[in-house]
């Protein structure tokens, strides 16, 4: 009896197997399909992208049926033509089609959300417009848990959060999110050429692809885009020539739209085109009634609100005139500080900036950016404070005291063989490393006013540059920026200028400041890597505790100057005692 239960059983399952592939076999044989949206689509359709995968490139649409306009259709789905990249930390940036059907998403009155395959969702946060283009929102949100579990990793839409409980239909499969190693992430035209900046072609420092080895290609149908030379390769910017306008703008350049195509490196050994997110603006000189400034001041910021007043007003009055913030992705009230400051009288602008580990590249931006406004560009951190011990003599900070650090005059190269040197293109200037100084917490009057040891000897420098020296390349190591031939470097003495650098602060501040490290070559200091470099904080190791001295670790030196100096400069006598302008 048990032998006929077992040989029937194995007969019905034989049998349920037989059928279902049958039933497999006739659905792949008749191409079956599905509808969404009053579109019929093939399952393995793989719907249109911004940006091509590494290996193929996408040219179909889907256009829903009885709509010409589809930028009026009102949908929870915002759109299934966004882009996503899956950044460190399982973050997914998410780059929305400017097709969407939402009012401007930056003032948008919803709250969006991440959708994924199989609607496992996870909350999106808004986190800028790209520079390169100025279309397209940009939003975050955390790769859930449940789609890490499954390669390859899918792009999600994003969609109002209120229509999380009854997610719309979508595309699916959704194109591979792709990865943030190898990319190309950004563009800047520039009068003469195209500047891209790119991850995982030059992997490691030092070691750069010939320009030779790449092209540049422009182009909706990148497969069969124009393609120019490629002059320059190092680090993560890369220089093209300049496509024929008509060549990829069909108006030449002339119709008055965005007139934005896309815009990627090829490989020339294999034909491989690098995934991109960037486009390709043509250059316009725009005019302005505004001078060209002498002195600006150009840094990258993540969370410094409660720093940044403090910085801006000591620099406005001693020279800076404009300040360009490269923002990182902050999550704190910078807008409401800059608002504050702009208010004020004091010229701030905000880059949004939000790839990772990209400082270098954000200074070579810079450079290039700002040429047309700024003579000579200072590159500092907002803890880093330029002082001269010759001011100290002053009642009052004044406008010309940075300027006074700089050549005298706007010496050309050709002009500079009657003096016998080469104009100086670049000052560089040493700095000295503050400790906690006792502190457990931030001043409430300030860095300058909180940190007042410091360790002996002088550690790294810092420059300001004068754009029109900076190289082809725009190769830098954020210190310091490589100058075209014809120009040099000064190297200032210590006793004419130094950079008070008040790098290490109370424990809560310099924790949030090295978690998030921001140079492409800089080390992690969590990871258990060259503990030996320069780059790790003495003491510190890898693990994110507090050393039991820290409150007095890097106290050499009791230096005051700059404390005393700037006391006397900007404290405000009050009822309540003399306080600093900076403070809430």
């Amino acid at each position: 009896m048990a032998r006929k239960i077992r040989s029937a059983f194995l007969f019905v399952l034989l049998t349920i197997v037989f059928l279902a592939t049958l039933y497999h076999h006739a659905l792949r044989d008749a191409g079956s399909i599905s509808a969404i949206d009053g579109v019929v689509v093939r399952p393995d359709f793989q719907p249109h992208a911004y940006l091509p995968t590494a290996n193929q490139i996408i040219h179909e649409d889907v256009t829903p049926q009885n709509n010409t306009n589809p930028k009026t259709t009102s949908s929870p789905l915002l759109s299934d033509s966004t882009v996503s990249i899956l950044l460190p930390e399982w973050e997914v940036l998410v780059l929305v089609s400017p097709e969407v059907a939402e009012p401007d998403l930056a003032t948008s009155e919803y709250e969006y959300t991440c959708l994924f395959d199989n609607n496992v969702t996870s909350p999106a946060n808004f986190t800028g417009i790209l520079p390169s283009d100025q279309t397209r929102a940009t939003f975050k949100c955390i790769l859930p848990n449940r789609a890490r579990q499954k390669l390859p990793y899918r792009q999600p839409v994003l969609i109002r959060s209120s229509e999380v409980s009854t997610p719309p239909a979508r595309l699916t499969p959704s194109p591979e999110i792709l990865r943030w190693n190898f990319l190309v992430y950004d563009s800047l035209s520039t009068e003469e050429d195209v500047v891209l900046f790119a991850k995982g072609i030059n992997k490691r420092q030092g070691f750069n692809r010939d320009p030779t080895e790449l092209r540049c290609v422009f182009g909706d149908d990148l497969a069969n885009g124009v393609r120019t030379n490629v002059t320059s390769s190092l680090q993560e910017v890369f220089r093209c020539q300049r496509p024929n306008l008509t060549d990829v703008i069909p108006s030449g350049g002339k119709g008055g739209g965005e007139e934005l195509v896309k815009v990627t490196l090829e490989l020339v050994g294999d034909g491989k085109l690098v995934p991109t997110v960037a486009h390709y603006r043509p250059w316009r000189k725009v005019a302005s009634d505004e001078a060209r400034s002498r002195v600006c001041a150009a840094t990258m910021v993540f969370n410094v609100a409660k720093f940044l007043k403090e910085w801006v007003m000591y620099y406005s009055r001693i020279g800076v005139e404009k300040f360009i913030l490269y923002d990182n992705n902050s999550g704190d009230n910078l807008q409401e500080v800059i608002e504050e400051l702009v208010k004020e009288g004091y010229d701030v602008k905000t880059v949004s900036w939000i790839w990772p580990k990209t400082q270098e590249a954000g200074f070579s931006h810079a450079a290039v950016y700002a040429k047309d406004h700024c003579e000579w560009m200072m590159f500092m951190d907002v803890d880093e404070f330029v002082y001269s011990p010759s001011w100290s003599n002053s009642s009052e900070p004044l406008k010309s005291m940075i300027p006074s650090l700089l050549p005298k005059s706007k010496t050309s190269v050709s002009s500079s063989s009657t003096e016998g040197r080469p104009p100086v293109g670049q000052i560089s200037i040493e700095c000295l490393e503050f400790g906690p100084s006792g502190q457990k917490s931030h001043p409430a009057e300030g860095v300058t006013q909180g940190y007042n040891c410091r360790s002996r000897a002088e550690n790294r420098h810092k420059s300001i540059v004068r754009l029109d020296a900076v190289d082809h390349s725009l190769l830098n190591a954020i210190h310091h920026f490589r100058l075209k031939n014809g120009y040099r470097a000064k190297k200032m003495r210590i006793n004419d200028a130094v950079v008070n650098h008040y790098k290490y602060q109370a424990w809560t501040e310099f924790k949030a400041k090295f978690k998030r490290r921001v140079s492409a070559y800089v080390v992690d200091w969590r990871e258990k890597t060259n503990l030996n470099s320069q780059d790790r904080t003495p003491g510190l190791g890898y693990v994110a505790e507090e050393p039991k001295n820290w409150l007095q670790a890097f106290c050499q030196v009791h230096d005051n100057r700059l404390k005393d100096l700037t006391r006397r400069w900007f404290g405000v006598e009050s009822p309540s005692g003399n306080h600093m302008p900076w403070q809430r």
